[in-house]
């Protein structure tokens, strides 16, 4: 259970949500109504914490059936139906579906490393979770930036490693880089997330939010 009073059913051997989903539903900025998106929804930890800050409807998406299972279970027991959708699919080909630039806003927690770097977890569903084995950083940009509306907002969490990849690919795809900000796990380490937002047509102008410290 959150501490928003949701429960959300999770499961070690598949997957279970951490810090980066909750700082994310929290800095994005997300409209009182209209349409927000969460690509990469896992068990859909992202739209139901949404559900606490917009009366917005909400769409999950995510390619894994038994995590999208997982999530659609969860929104029955929260009763959130009317509110909260989860879809099973592939974020690049949702647009056929979904149709261009429908949505107000939209929230990606992708999978952090690539193929080639880092050691893949054993476990396939932890492993598609964290590694871009099913869609790249560009996928899940260029879905992004086809989904959302011209001035709709992109807010992704990432590692810090990655960020000029992240910036170079929305810049590539019309998405303006707007907000930024580093999460710390203490005040004297580096930082090991960054959270970043994006304006579809956006005009260039960065800020850099102060930074999030964990543990003080």
């Amino acid at each position: 259970m959150t501490e928003n009073g949701l429960r959300i059913i999770q499961s070690r051997e598949v997957f279970s949500f951490s810090l980066d989903a909750v700082l994310l539903s929290k800095f994005a900025s997300v409209p009182k109504r209209g349409r927000i998106l969460d690509l990469c929804t896992g068990n859909g930890v992202i739209p139901f914490l949404l559900t606490t800050r917009t009366n917005a409807q909400i769409d999950g998406v995510e390619i894994q059936p038994r995590l999208a299972e997982m999530a659609r279970r969860s929104n029955r027991l929260n009763g959130l139906e009317h509110q909260v959708n989860i879809m099973e699919g592939d974020l690049k080909e949702y647009v056929h579906t979904a149709g261009y630039g429908v949505y107000d806003a939209i929230t990606v927690n992708p999978p952090y490393m690539q193929v080639t770097t880092g050691e893949q977890n054993e476990n396939e569903h932890y492993a598609i979770a964290r590694h871009e084995m099913l869609c790249t950083l560009e996928d899940v940009v260029e879905a992004a930036a086809k989904l959302v509306k011209s001035g709709g907002k992109v807010a992704m969490v990432h590692r810090p490693a990655r960020l000029l990849d992240i910036v170079e690919s929305m810049r590539r795809w019309k998405l303006e880089p707007k907000r930024l900000q580093f999460v710390h796990p203490r005040a004297d380490g580096e930082a090991n997330m960054v959270l970043i937002e994006a304006m579809r047509d956006g005009k260039p102008e960065l800020r850099l939010l102060p930074p999030i410290i964990i543990y003080e």
